[in-house]
């Protein structure tokens, strides 16, 4: 509306005529009026403030508001939140990464020996009992290990013992409660199962030590993980057919060495800095390409294990579906993007899922 003013005041100015005293003021006050509308808009321009510009936030910033995202244990008791971080049991991926090899040892072997199905219900609720414990018992090892180390990488720095919420001595009793709470699911299998299951601590406990030496540590990582393709196995049968438990083992091994390569590929910048190691700078700008050899690789030995353990196409069919879905994570995976490996570390546990359920529907059906 103002911005019209000037225009018509001068077109109406101009036509009024020097008649009489009363004409002339009145063009006189029309001048003055257009003077004073002009100095008003220039003083509007230069006073209005501009837009405020809008910005994307860093990509530092995003994985901090993900990683201090409100979640479920911050309705608990403050004392006991920083032991329940500590174990990230808010992120269960982590959990269920432990978890399938032992779901697919249990129903393979389940469906090798035509076992009742009260048996396999039985043993995968004690692994899951167990997976859940013992993933916590390694996140407390690892941070144990990592206190300093966490403190200079932006996505750890603000776990419970890098913040300081908790000390090491009460970090190592809590450590002991988690073994104990292990101990007593490990007890509940055969003396062959409780052996072997024994017989993985040392691999748990020195993998944060390996990030430190090598670039393998994911390596070591699934050397641990998949303890489960062996003891799942032995714990319904007595002891393990190395026929079948050992490629599904290795299968479960190079599977491993995907998820964890995009995992760490997270911190890669922050790992240079501070000196760790890992499979994600080792292979660098390759990383596509060899981690679709090393998915090859998992989803050819376990199709070999279920084909030695005389599976159907079910089986085959949930390994198919497990393909698809590692193909579609190494597709869409942006390796210099911690959002995006956050998110195709998480979609690889869906390939695990599916070749379980491929394994159960083949159980299943001996039932039918």
């Amino acid at each position: 509306m103002y911005l019209s003013t000037p225009t018509r005041c001068t077109r109406f100015a101009s036509r009024v005529p020097l008649v009489s005293g009363r004409h002339v003021v009145l063009r006189t006050g029309l001048r003055s009026l257009l003077r004073a509308t002009r100095s008003n808009n220039r003083s509007l321009s230069v006073t209005s403030p501009k837009p405020a510009a809008t910005s994307t936030p860093s990509p530092e910033v995003q994985v901090q508001a993900q990683v201090l995202k409100p979640t479920w244990i911050d309705r608990l008791p403050p004392k006991i939140r920083p032991y329940l971080y500590l174990t990230r049991i808010d992120k269960p991926i982590g959990t269920l990464l432990l978890f399938y090899p032992c779901t697919w040892s249990i129903t393979m072997a389940s469906y090798a020996l035509h076992a009742p199905l009260a048996t396999p219900l039985t043993y995968i609720s004690l692994f899951g009992a167990g997976a859940i414990i013992m993933r916590g018992a390694g996140c407390t090892i690892n941070d144990m290990w990592d206190k300093d180390l966490d403190k200079a990488v932006a996505r750890t720095k603000d776990r419970p013992l890098a913040r300081g919420d908790i000390t090491a001595a009460q970090a190592f009793g809590f450590l002991g409660l988690q073994l104990t709470g292990g101990l007593a699911v490990l007890t509940q299998l055969n003396w062959y199962s409780i052996l072997l299951g024994a017989s993985s601590l040392s691999v748990v406990t020195i993998y944060p030590f390996m990030k430190r030496i090598t670039d393998w540590p994911q390596a070591v990582l699934g050397l641990a993980f998949n303890w489960g393709a062996l003891l799942g196995w032995s714990a319904i049968a007595g002891s393990c057919d190395w026929s079948v438990c050992l490629p599904l083992y290795v299968g479960g091994f190079c599977w491993t060495l995907v998820y964890d390569t995009i995992y760490a590929h997270q911190d890669k910048t922050d790992d240079v800095n501070v000196g760790i190691h890992s499979t994600a700078l080792l292979f660098g700008p390759n990383t596509r390409s060899i981690l679709t050899g090393l998915s090859v690789s998992s989803l050819s030995l376990i199709t070999y294990a279920g084909y030695l353990n005389a599976h159907g196409p079910l089986f085959y069919t949930g390994v198919g579906l497990a393909a698809t879905q590692l193909a579609r994570v190494l597709y869409r995976t942006d390796f210099d993007n911690r959002i995006s490996c956050w998110k195709g570390f998480v979609g690889c546990g869906w390939s695990g899922f599916w070749i379980w359920m491929g394994a159960l529907a083949d159980y299943a059906a001996l039932f039918a």
